[in-house]
């Protein structure tokens, strides 16, 4: 390849937050810019939740790009407003995000459906950039028919979008199912602006495929398989794999950096603390012996679940 792929890492509600993102960019890294999950309005106001995610002194060492979600401009407006006057110069807008409690608002995935809408966000996008502000846009194929983005992207290709990142999916399906990487192809070949994929690579193998298939990509964007591989990014930039006593090490003190940023941030107590970090063994090392992963997810004291996570080897 003549340019390098980018590679982006993916938001996932409740699992790439600020303590993840600054932990794997230290212990792994090869990342080059981390998206955080969505922000939006909840009655009336941002949660403090999400403005504590997006502070820069939170995010310390990393290239972030808050994303916001709006249906429509005055809100759009607000959230970057938000965004900018933290200093922030990159916004990405959410149009793909498949929760049916956010889709059926209209929102995320849902806003698919609504051209009009869609293109009235664009307008307004580009009056951000004309102030010197970037936006990109992360979205799906549509909510209910893989065509919708067929009346979605002349809007998109007409406007001052920096970048698109597809996950070729419709919103009905969530993560269920398989990628449709016909329709894929299909807005590949129509789309006039830098093109991200995004959607179930979970091995340099999945990544090499899709460059080969996708070879003026601009990058890919990783979310599962970058939690359950956090080697993954770094991997395929390097081309060298990290022997399973490396990777394991890593994890632990990933691990280790996550918990002390959550001892320090999260509120509830250990209990709190305790569910937060078993979470994420959702996703880390798939291959791990069952009989440990069992222990882990049962350990009910936080002295019993970080004594089983040390013997993670």
């Amino acid at each position: 390849m003549d340019k390098e792929l980018k590679i982006f890492a993916a938001p996932l509600q409740g699992f790439t937050e600020a303590a993840w993102r600054v932990a794997h960019n230290e212990v792994f890294g090869g990342v080059d810019a981390y998206f955080t999950p969505f922000i939006r309005y909840e009655k009336g106001g941002l949660r403090n939740k999400d403005r504590r995610e997006v502070l820069p002194e939170n995010n310390r060492g990393i290239k972030l790009i808050p994303q916001i979600m709006a249906s429509e401009p005055e809100e759009m407006e607000a959230l970057a407003d938000f965004i900018v006057s933290l200093g922030y110069k990159e916004i990405d807008l959410n149009m793909g995000c498949p929760f049916p409690l956010i889709a059926n608002r209209g929102k995320g995935s849902g806003i698919l459906q609504y051209p009009e809408k869609v293109a009235a966000l664009m307008e307004c996008i580009n009056a951000y950039v004309a102030d010197g502000i970037s936006f990109s846009v992360k979205m799906r194929l549509g909510l209910v028919s893989a065509d919708e983005w067929k009346e979605i992207l002349p809007a998109i290709n007409a406007s001052k979008v920096k970048m698109v990142t597809l996950h070729p999916r419709i919103g009905k399906q969530q993560y269920k199912g398989e990628v449709d990487m016909e329709a894929f192809a299909e807005f590949y070949n129509e789309c006039r602006k830098p093109l991200v994929y995004n959607g179930d690579l979970c091995s340099v193998a999945d990544i090499n495929r899709i460059v080969e298939q996708f070879p003026d990509l601009y990058g890919v964007m990783i979310g599962r398989g970058l939690l359950a591989d956090g080697a993954l990014a770094a991997g395929y930039k390097s081309g060298s794999e990290l022997k399973q006593d490396e990777l394991y090490a890593k994890v632990r003190r990933m691990h280790s950096l996550m918990y002390q940023r959550y001892s320090e941030t999260i509120e509830g107590g250990d209990a709190q603390l305790l569910l937060k970090m078993k979470s994420m063994w959702e996703y880390w090392l798939p291959e791990l012996d069952k009989k440990k992963r069992k222990a882990i997810h049962k350990a009910n004291k936080l002295s019993v679940y970080l004594n089983e996570v040390e013997g993670v080897r």
